[in-house]
């Protein structure tokens, strides 16, 4: 019987071998599977994470394109977005020589409807140049902050990114001066006469009303009001060469000081970049 035992000792032991020498192996695939499998998944988060913003920046490049190298579309864009003058927003207003002309000459004839402005945010039309994330956040900002309704925040941005672009102004800098002059609302008036959303003098500015039909009226119009402040404010930077000098001259003062003004505005167009995730350009 001890003899038996003993013959069975060195297969005993080969099988012992063979099975330390499997597990070993099965042991090194799973490690390396766990590796790849590892090597995969964190591959999947990076580019989750990163395609869409590659695309919604490629997007954005593509539109911010199209915007500079087809300028003549802005007014065929604020007039498709607007419609012309009549009480639904549509151009039953315009006569027949207005229908045939150019889209500059429908602005002159039509006052533009804010109303269809309104109805076009409300199907979530914006503007070129921005994503859906940061249109989206900065309407969220205005509408809350402001407490007007999340249609009107979208068309009056639409607006004043359309008119200062086409102006050559950074659009979230005349959204803090309407911020700072009026807080949103279209039909405020101050002690001295100026009206509406940038708070334009009508009596200095009669002038640049003659474009719009109802004439200085039209102040209290929020297309009209944004097109002929944007214009003032333009003016006023060309005129004292700076930013911080345009607006002091925007709110009248002749003399060093503008009684905090200009810091007003400046800080409101930081928040307001901070909340939209626009970068600003001067």
């Amino acid at each position: 019987m001890s003899v038996a035992r003993s013959d069975n000792l060195p297969v005993q032991s080969l099988f012992m071998r063979s099975m330390r020498g499997l597990s070993y192996r099965l042991g090194e695939l799973v490690h390396v599977c766990a590796i790849y499998l590892g090597i995969a998944v964190l591959v999947t988060v990076v580019l989750s994470a990163t395609i869409p913003s590659l695309r919604e920046k490629a997007l954005e490049i593509h539109e911010a394109l199209e915007l500079v190298l087809k300028p003549q579309g802005f007014d065929e864009a604020l007039f498709g977005v607007y419609g012309g003058y009549g009480a639904e927003g549509d151009a039953s207003g315009m006569d027949t020589a207005a229908k045939g002309a150019g889209a500059s000459t429908q602005l002159k004839e039509a006052s533009s409807s804010f109303l269809s402005a309104v109805r076009a945010s409300e199907q979530g039309q914006r503007v070129p140049g921005i994503t859906n994330t940061q249109a989206e956040a900065l309407r969220s900002y205005i509408a809350r902050k402001y407490r007007i309704a999340s249609s009107v925040a979208g068309a009056l941005i639409n607006t004043v990114f359309l008119v200062s672009r086409e102006k050559g102004l950074d659009p979230q800098l005349v959204l803090a001066v309407i911020a700072i002059e009026s807080r949103y609302n279209p039909y405020a008036e101050s002690h001295v006469g100026a009206q509406g959303l940038m708070q334009v003098l009508t009596r200095v500015h009669k002038e640049k009303f003659e474009v719009f039909y109802d004439g200085t009226v039209a102040a209290i119009s929020p297309i009209a009001n944004i097109r002929v402040g944007t214009q003032i404010l333009k003016d006023c930077i060309k005129r004292r060469g700076s930013i911080e000098g345009g607006l002091a001259c925007y709110v009248g003062a002749t003399g060093p000081s503008d009684g905090g003004y200009g810091e007003k505005v400046m800080a409101e167009w930081r928040r307001i970049a901070l909340a939209s995730g626009i970068r600003v350009t001067r």
